[in-house]
């Protein structure tokens, strides 16, 4: 398909610019329900997916880049709109002084804990009240990573469709489900969950390699400074912690929460 041709915008107060910047901020996002995705491989990714943009924006200058084509198709067939844009427009759009020479807005994909099935080889991930959206970006990578179902987030959690997050998600902002609820929703829900569910904590006991990794398993991480809340911690049926042989008395969430994931493949492979 040979891209339509259309006048470059160039002025920041075009619209459809304004509209794309706005979705830095969660208010917007949440008002129209659309989110930011930066480059390439971000957006062919999502095409893959099944995700088609609902507005692509790219450089006028460079409309011959490759995959292009292939993304214009799928907006246009979506109903979306193609914005060739000048060099200068796209730095404004990405907030960055080197911007991709491609980016693009899609609509938000979540599930409800309704939808959430107990697979027999199902891992859900839940993170309790993760504030920083770098954290929940590689979580959403490594449980892509691993096979896992997907992330159910509890309480007031970072927005996982923030510009921060779906860039250190590297896609799998599009492949992996996404669930939000509050404690009391989640409380409700895992009272029929028939599998583990294995919380992190400093005071527990029980070293993570030595933890029941059977599947259908919830692994529930805590808020990156004050872990788990007392009522969530109480709803796990095993508590595990991860030896510190340093000064440090614990581990960025994301890594912790690789380690664990990688420790419940390794396991279900012996």
């Amino acid at each position: 398909m040979k891209i339509i041709t259309q006048e470059t915008i160039t002025s920041a107060a075009n619209a459809e610019i304004k509209a794309l910047r706005s979705l830095h901020e969660r208010k917007y996002r949440r008002q129209t329900g659309l989110f930011l995705a930066e480059g390439m491989r971000i957006c062919l990714d999502a095409l893959e997916q099944g995700h088609a943009p609902h507005r692509l924006v790219y450089a006028a200058e460079r409309s011959d880049i490759a995959g292009l084509d292939r993304l214009s198709a799928a907006c246009l067939a979506a109903g979306g709109r193609l914005l060739p844009v000048s060099q200068a427009l796209l730095g404004r759009i990405s907030r960055k002084d080197n911007p991709q020479m491609v980016m693009a807005a899609f609509h938000q994909t979540t599930v409800s804990l309704q939808q959430l099935t107990a697979d027999p080889d199902s891992c859900w991930i839940a993170l309790d009240r993760v504030r920083d959206p770098g954290n929940l970006g590689t979580i959403m990578r490594t449980a892509d990573a691993v096979g896992a179902a997907g992330i159910i987030l509890i309480d007031d959690c970072t927005d996982p469709f923030s510009v921060e997050a779906v860039r250190a998600s590297m896609g799998a902002v599009f492949s992996v489900r996404l669930a939000v609820t509050d404690t009391p929703g989640f409380t409700r829900w895992a009272g029929d969950w028939p599998g583990e569910i294995i919380g992190t904590a400093l005071p527990a006991s029980c070293d993570y390699r030595k933890a029941d990794w059977r599947r259908p398993l919830v692994l529930l991480m805590g808020n990156e400074q004050a872990g788990l809340t007392e009522a969530l911690s109480g709803l796990c049926t095993q508590l595990i912690r991860l030896p510190m042989k340093g000064r440090a008395d614990s581990l960025n969430l994301a890594v912790a929460t690789g380690i664990c994931l990688y420790e419940m493949n390794r396991a279900g492979e012996m």
